[in-house]
C-alpha cells in the first residue's frame, strides 16, 4: 500500500514535465458583445432605438412622418446616443484591460506619464512662449519701422512749414524741393505733401506727389477739418482711406499736418501723406525683416478720443506658431473724427529675426561674435536636452523591462508553484529588492517542498500506524472470557502512538487459566510485530510448562537469540488454579500486581506485589544468566472476593497537566476503596479517576488493564 501511495504521488521529474503557460486575459470579445447587445438593457435599448429608427427612415421615403412619430425619433435617437456612449466606456475598459494586463505597459506608460508627457509639456511651453515673444518682438519692430516713418513725415511737415514761414512767397518752390527731398530720403516716391491756404491772403495752394491714395475720392479728403484747425500743434496720425472701387480693401496712409505760421497768424498747413502700399511695406520688410502677411482688417472702436501725436499703440493681440503675428493701429476716418482699429497680419521667419535681434550684439570675441556665441550655446544646450532626454527615455524603458522581467520570473514561479512543481527556482541576479524577493520565493518553495516531504513521511508513519494499531487490536482477546469462578475485565485504551501493551488469556484445562500482560518496548510496527511473536510464543510454552517461572526463562532464551538489540519486554505471567485456590505468577521486569484479599482472607489490605524478575530478551553477555537468577515465582492463595489488578506503566504513569504521575500508590487506594465492586464496575471508577486525574493533557502511553475478581474457589466448596 505505502509503495503503491508514493508511485502516485508527483515526482519533481513528472512536476517539470507540466510546463505552465503564461495566462492571458480571457479573449471573450465576441461573447461580450453579444452579451451586451441581447443581455443588458442599454444593449436592449439600442437595438429597439436602431429598429425604430429605420422604420422611420422607411416611413419618410413613403411620405411625411406623423407627429407623435417625429416626437419618438428624437427619443429614439436619444436613446441611441445613450447607448453609444455606454458601449464607448465599455468599451475603453475592455481595452484598458487588456492592453494594461501586464505590468511591463503599466511601468512604461507610468515612464511616459512620469518623465515623457512632462518634457514635452515643457517643450511645447518652451515653442508657445518663444513664439509669443518672437510674434511680440515682430510686432515691436513692425511698429516701430511704422513709426519712424510717422516721425519723417512729421520732420518734413514741420521743415515745409517754418520755411512757408519764413518765406510765403517760396510756397511753390519748398513744397516741390521737401517732397522731392522727402521722397528720395525715405525711398517712397508715392509720398506727397500738399499746403492748404488759411485764408484768401495766403499764398495759394500747392499739391506735390502722386496722391495715388486720394484719387477718384471727393476733395474734401485734401481740406483740414475744423477739429485740425483747432489743435495749435497740427495733428500726426494714421487715416483709413477707402477707395470707392474697393469698399472692403482699406489703405492705411501716414498723415501729418502742421501750421506753417507768420507771427501770430496762421498762413495755412502742410499736409504730409505717405500711404501704405506695397512699396512702403517691402521697405518695412527690409528694414525690419516682418511682412505684411494678409489685407488689412479695420473695424469701429468705441473710444471716445481721438489718438494724438505719439498716442498710437501697437501689440500683438493673437501670436501663432510658426511666425505668424498681427499688430494693431488706431486710425481715424477722414475728414471725420471717427475712431477705428486697424489689424494687419504680419508674418516672419525666426532665423531673419534673430538676425536683426543679434546684429546688435558687435561685441567680438577670439571665437566669434558674441550672438553666434549665443545662438551656438543655445543650440547646444537644444541637442544636450535631446540626448538627455533619449538617454532617459532609453533607461527607464531598460530600467521598466528588468523589473517586468523580475515581475515575469515570480509570476511563472507561482504558476509553476500552482501546478505542483515546487522544485523550480526562479533565477533573478539582480541585487535588489526583487531579488531578495526571488530569494524568499525560493526559500518558500524549498521549505513547501520540505513540508510536503514531511507530510508524505508523516502519512507513511501515520498508515504503518494504522496498521501496527490493526496488529496490536487483532492479537488481543476477542469477546468475553467466560470461566466459572472469575469475573474477568479487561482493556486497552491506546494512545495516539502505537505501543506495545499486550495482554492474554490461555486456558489450561479445568479451573486453570493462563494470564498474560506484556509491554513491548518500542513504537509502530516493529513493536506490533513483536507482539505477534510473543503471541505465539507463549501460547505454544503454556502448553507446555506449567510453572511461569519456567515458561519465562525459556521465553527469555528463545527471545534473546532473535529481538533486537535495542528492544526487550517485561512481562507478568500468572497461572490461577480454581481447583486448588492458588495464582502462581512470575514478573519479567513488569509493573507491579496489587492484590485485595477478599473478606475470608487473614490478611485486609491492597498489596502491591514486586517480586523481582528482568526483563525478557537483553542481548548482552550475562544476560541469560542474570535473568535466570533474579527470577522469582510467587504463589498467592485464592479466596472468594480476592481481587487481582495487572496493569501496564501507562496506568499509574498517566500525567496531568502539571507532569504529576497517577502511581502506583493512587491505583491501589482506589482498588481497596471500590474492591467490593464487580470487575466491571471497578475498571470503570479506575478510569473515571484517571481522566479526573489527567484532565486535558495528552494520552502519552496505552493504557492496558487486566482486572480479575474471585467469584467462587473449588477448594473452598469441598471444604465445606
Amino acid at each position: 500500500m505505502a509503495s503503491r501511495r508514493l508511485a502516485d504521488t508527483p515526482t519533481p521529474a513528472r512536476r517539470r514535465q507540466a510546463q505552465p503557460s503564461l495566462p492571458m486575459p480571457p479573449d471573450d470579445s465576441g461573447r461580450t458583445v453579444r452579451d451586451l447587445l441581447l443581455h443588458s438593457w442599454p444593449g436592449r435599448l439600442f437595438i429597439i432605438a436602431a429598429v425604430f429608427k429605420v422604420l422611420v427612415a422607411l416611413i419618410r421615403l413613403v411620405g411625411d412622418v406623423p407627429s407623435f412619430l417625429r416626437v419618438l425619433s428624437t427619443a429614439a435617437t436619444v436613446a441611441l446616443a445613450f447607448s453609444v456612449l455606454f458601449f464607448l466606456t465599455r468599451l475603453i475598459f475592455l481595452v484598458q484591460r487588456r492592453l494594461l494586463w501586464r505590468v511591463r505597459r503599466k511601468l512604461i506608460l507610468s515612464y511616459i506619464f512620469i518623465g515623457v508627457v512632462p518634457s514635452l509639456l515643457i517643450l511645447s511651453f518652451f515653442l508657445l512662449g518663444t513664439s509669443f515673444m518672437a510674434g511680440t518682438v515682430a510686432a515691436h519692430l513692425f511698429r516701430n519701422g511704422y513709426d519712424d516713418v510717422s516721425r519723417n513725415a512729421q520732420l518734413l511737415a514741420e521743415a515745409a512749414a517754418a520755411e512757408i514761414g519764413r518765406s510765403p512767397r517760396t510756397t511753390v518752390e519748398t513744397v516741390d524741393r521737401v517732397q522731392r527731398n522727402g521722397a528720395l530720403s525715405l525711398k517712397h516716391p508715392a509720398l506727397s505733401m500738399a499746403f492748404v491756404p488759411a485764408a484768401a491772403d495766403s499764398p495759394e495752394a500747392v499739391s506735390r506727389g502722386p496722391w495715388e491714395h486720394l484719387s477718384g475720392l471727393p476733395k474734401a479728403e485734401l481740406t483740414v477739418p475744423d477739429w485740425v484747425r483747432q489743435q495749435r500743434d497740427g495733428w500726426t496720425g494714421t487715416i483709413a482711406v477707402v477707395p470707392p472701387d474697393a469698399p472692403n480693401d482699406p489703405e492705411l496712409v501716414v498723415r501729418t499736418i502742421r501750421a506753417a505760421r507768420r507771427a501770430a497768424s496762421a498762413l495755412g498747413w502742410v499736409v504730409v501723406d505717405v500711404p501704405l502700399d506695397d512699396a512702403m511695406l517691402t521697405r518695412l520688410y527690409e528694414r525690419t525683416g516682418v511682412k505684411v502677411s494678409a489685407p488689412i482688417a479695420i473695424a469701429k472702436t468705441d473710444d471716445r478720443a481721438v489718438p494724438g501725436v505719439g498716442s498710437s499703440q501697437s501689440s500683438a493681440a493673437s501670436a501663432q506658431l510658426f511666425g505668424r503675428t498681427v499688430s494693431t493701429f488706431d486710425v481715424v476716418d477722414w475728414p471725420e473724427q471717427t475712431p477705428k482699429r486697424a489689424m494687419v497680419a504680419l508674418s516672419f521667419k525666426m532665423s531673419e529675426l534673430y538676425g536683426r535681434l543679434i546684429s546688435t550684439q558687435t561685441m567680438e570675441y577670439e571665437s566669434g561674435r558674441l550672438g553666434d556665441m549665443i545662438k551656438l550655446g543655445l543650440v547646444t544646450v537644444g541637442v544636450l536636452f535631446l540626448i538627455i532626454e533619449l538617454v532617459a527615455l532609453v533607461m527607464g524603458l531598460a530600467l521598466a523591462r528588468s523589473i517586468t522581467s523580475s515581475i515575469h520570473e515570480l509570476f511563472m514561479g507561482t504558476e509553476r508553484v500552482r501546478q505542483g512543481d515546487f522544485t523550480h527556482r526562479i533565477t533573478i541576479d539582480t541585487k535588489d529588492q526583487l531579488g531578495e524577493l526571488a530569494g524568499s520565493f525560493n526559500q518558500m518553495t524549498g521549505s513547501i517542498e520540505n513540508l510536503l516531504q514531511t507530510a508524505a513521511e508523516k502519512k507513511r508513519m501515520e498508515e504503518e500506524l494504522r496498521i501496527a494499531r490493526q496488529i496490536q487490536m487483532s492479537l488481543l482477546p476477542r469477546g468475553q472470557l467466560d470461566m466459572p469462578g472469575l469475573g474477568v475485565t479487561a482493556l486497552c485504551v491506546p494512545a495516539r502512538e502505537v505501543g506495545g501493551d499486550y495482554y492474554d488469556f490461555f486456558p489450561l484445562g479445568p479451573g486453570r487459566l493462563g494470564v498474560l500482560i506484556a509491554d513491548v518496548a518500542g513504537k509502530g510496527t516493529s513493536a506490533a510485530l513483536y507482539m505477534a511473536e510473543l503471541k505465539g510464543l507463549i501460547m505454544a510454552l503454556s502448553q507446555t510448562y506449567q510453572s511461569p517461572r519456567q515458561l519465562l526463562i525459556e521465553a527469555n532464551r528463545i527471545l534473546s537469540d532473535n529481538i533486537d538489540s535495542r528492544s526487550f519486554i517485561t512481562m507478568t505471567y500468572a497461572v490461577i488454579d480454581l481447583v486448588n485456590g492458588i495464582m502462581t505468577y512470575a514478573r519479567a521486569g513488569h509493573c507491579p500486581l496489587i492484590y485485595l484479599p477478599g473478606p475470608a482472607a487473614a490478611i485486609q489490605g491492597a498489596q502491591v506485589l514486586v517480586p523481582s524478575g528482568m526483563v525478557l530478551g537483553l542481548r548482552i553477555d550475562g544476560a541469560v544468566t542474570k535473568f535466570n537468577d533474579l527470577l522469582e515465582e510467587i504463589q498467592i492463595p485464592l479466596h472468594t472476593g480476592d481481587v487481582l489488578v495487572f496493569y501496564t506503566d501507562g496506568i499509574t504513569e498517566a500525567m496531568n497537566a502539571d507532569s504529576d504521575l497517577f502511581g502506583d500508590a493512587r491505583l491501589s487506594r482506589i482498588v481497596e476503596e471500590h474492591g467490593h465492586l464487580d470487575s466491571g464496575e471497578l475498571r470503570e471508577r479506575i478510569l473515571r479517576e484517571i481522566e479526573a486525574f489527567v484532565g486535558t493533557a495528552d494520552q502519552h502511553d496505552d493504557m492496558t488493564m487486566i482486572l480479575i475478581k474471585v467469584t467462587q474457589v473449588v477448594a473452598e466448596e469441598v471444604a465445606v
